[in-house]
């Protein structure tokens, strides 16, 4: 069996000690996850961040750093999760665009409010990520490489 984890990128953006989040609609329930998503092809990483930031939020995102690279997998799945997280700065919701289909809402959320929904978290990487950029986790950018033959 060839194993293959789904490569993800995902944004910790914080305003005023409040986190961005989105509530999608994922398997049949409600739950809330930084705005993440899949690498698609021929894309960089910081790239594919800014796309879902704009997908799930309809905000421009500038990728400021990489948190860090996250492994997470799912036993009962067979399934196992890249993720790559950046942080960054967003502008202002563009009201006229609209989110993707599995988004419910958007959410400034405190880390206790957060917190409070853990049981609602889309994994724990969304809590890792946040203790990772209040713990002041910062990789550069330059550190990533996108090569093409």
């Amino acid at each position: 069996m060839i194993w293959k984890p789904h490569v993800t990128v995902a944004a910790v953006i914080e305003q005023d000690a409040r986190f961005l989040l989105v509530e999608e609609h994922i398997d049949g329930r409600a739950v809330f996850n930084q705005p993440a998503g899949h690498l698609e092809q021929g894309e960089s990483l910081p790239d594919a961040a800014v796309r879902e930031v704009l997908e799930e939020t309809a905000r421009d995102f500038a990728p400021q750093a990489l948190l860090g690279t996250y492994l997470y997998r799912l036993k009962e799945k067979q399934r196992s999760y890249l993720r790559f997280c950046f942080t960054g700065e967003v502008g202002a919701a563009d009201p006229a665009r609209s989110l993707d289909r599995e988004i419910i809402a958007t959410h400034w959320l405190t880390l206790d409010q957060i917190r409070a929904r853990e049981n609602q978290l889309r994994s724990p990487m969304v809590l890792q990520c946040i203790h990772d950029y209040l713990r002041g986790v910062r990789l550069p950018l330059n550190s990533l490489h996108h090569l093409e033959a």
